[in-house]
């Protein structure tokens, strides 16, 4: 037994750069010694639910889901702002639950297995599911599936702040990252192999995969080895509520960083729209699809651990950089298609905008996420993650919207710089934000 707890130790210390596996911050000491066997776990675990996330994913998977059972036009409109804003909104709600369980880990494998459960529902429908009836059927799985990845999202945070160092954390994220972007690239080229629309076979084998792959992050985190925590404090939902607009009156620090984070939303809102312009300017479907997605892919590959390692400097910096980032990624964009040129009718330089928009993104991504774990306390980290996250789900909901809105009245060119603007106001919201590390 000693050779492979050796063996991970360095393998550990690579992964980190850590001279002394033993190095620990605020966790407590008797995490120290299961910190390289937990940061593995932690690995995998993220394995398996990107893998699940694109394989069910509701802006590509799901659409055809949709197409291949006949369900109505308007359902698959419902896609997405079900997929996100149910996995935020709860979180409050169940901050306070999980904050009465001394080891939070079996909430994380709860809302694992409720996953792997609504993905093999989905895998089910595929193959038996038709017309309207299949698609209120898809939509009320979906349901289900994003309140339990909320529930997990809350606990993960949790349980990692308990067993990961401090200056740890983003690289362990930027590393899940980079599994991710491996994930996607996988997952890109199997879907080209499917042609327009693939069968309802290959939709439930896809779907089983991803049930499978929920099923890995239950088990690796039921493995986590978790110290016990505080259960004092714990609220109900009501409490949680009262309690957290307490917090965001009195801590303005918290305040800042929500505002920033919501400003930040500009560069999850431009991916869709940059995909959009290159299909329009190309005529392409399926294959320039498929170029997004293996760039997308290779573009997570490369982009989160260099990400992740600056996040452990300074979070505060990375949210700065990547709202730069969008800003320049979305301008670049619009002036792409509005400038003359056969060179701008194919999907590449979309692409090659869409590429760089989602390194931008996975920083986003990874400095505020190390940002909210440092900043809160062992106390109230899950409060100040699911009160954060609710926010973000609401104004992803209006914003959304208002977004919309707006690229029906300017168009996707004209989009791609307000959202620019609204980039460049979350760097500068960033800028002014207190370090954490």
């Amino acid at each position: 037994m000693a050779a492979p707890e050796i063996s991970q130790s360095r393998l550990y210390e690579w992964l980190t750069g850590d001279e002394d596996s033993r190095m620990c911050k605020d966790i407590p000491d008797e995490a120290c010694d299961e910190q390289p066997r937990n940061f593995f776990l932690h690995l995998v675990a993220s394995l398996g639910n990107k893998l699940a996330d694109e394989l069910s994913s509701a802006r590509l998977v799901l659409p055809w889901l949709m197409g291949v059972i006949g369900a109505p036009l308007w359902m698959v409109g419902l896609l997405v702002p079900i997929r996100e804003a149910g996995a935020l909104l709860p979180q409050l709600f169940v901050a306070g639950f999980i904050r009465l369980r001394p080891e939070r880990k079996w909430v994380w494998v709860a809302g694992g297995l409720l996953q792997a459960a609504a993905a093999a529902l989905l895998a089910l429908l595929a193959l038996f599911g038709s017309g309207g009836v299949g698609g209120g059927l898809v939509l009320l799985v979906l349901v289900a599936l994003s309140l339990a990845r909320g529930l997990s999202s809350v606990a993960t945070k949790d349980v990692l702040g308990k067993t990961i160092s401090k200056q740890r954390r983003g690289t362990l994220m930027g590393w899940s990252g980079s599994v991710a972007g491996a994930v996607t690239l996988a997952a890109g080229a199997v879907l080209m192999l499917f042609g327009d629309r693939p069968g309802e076979l290959a939709l439930a084998v896809l779907l089983g995969i991803a049930a499978l792959g929920w099923a890995l992050n239950a088990l690796c985190a039921a493995r986590i080895a978790e110290t016990p925590g505080a259960v004092e404090g714990g609220e109900n939902a009501w409490d949680s509520i009262k309690l957290g607009l307490r917090l965001l009156r009195e801590d303005r620090g918290f305040l800042h960083f929500n505002l920033s984070r919501a400003l930040l939303l500009a560069s999850a809102l431009a991916l869709p729209y940059v995909a959009l312009l290159g299909q329009q300017q190309s005529g392409t479907e399926l294959g320039g699809l498929g170029v997004l997605i293996v760039v997308s892919g290779l573009a997570g590959m490369v982009a989160s651990p260099v990400w992740g390692k600056r996040a452990d400097v300074s979070s505060r910096r990375v949210m700065r950089d990547a709202g730069l980032g969008a800003a320049a990624c979305c301008l670049l964009a619009a002036a792409i298609a509005w400038l003359p040129g056969a060179w701008s009718q194919t999907v590449w330089p979309y692409a090659v905008v869409y590429a760089l928009l989602v390194i931008i993104h996975s920083g986003v991504r990874l400095g505020r996420k190390t940002y909210i774990v440092d900043m809160a306390g062992s106390d109230r980290r899950a409060l100040y993650v699911a009160l954060s996250n609710t926010i973000t789900g609401v104004l992803m909901l209006a914003v959304g919207g208002a977004v919309g809105a707006l690229a029906q009245w300017l168009g996707s060119a004209a989009l791609m710089v307000a959202l620019a603007l609204m980039a460049l106001t979350a760097a500068a919201s960033a800028s002014r934000l207190p370090e954490v590390e």
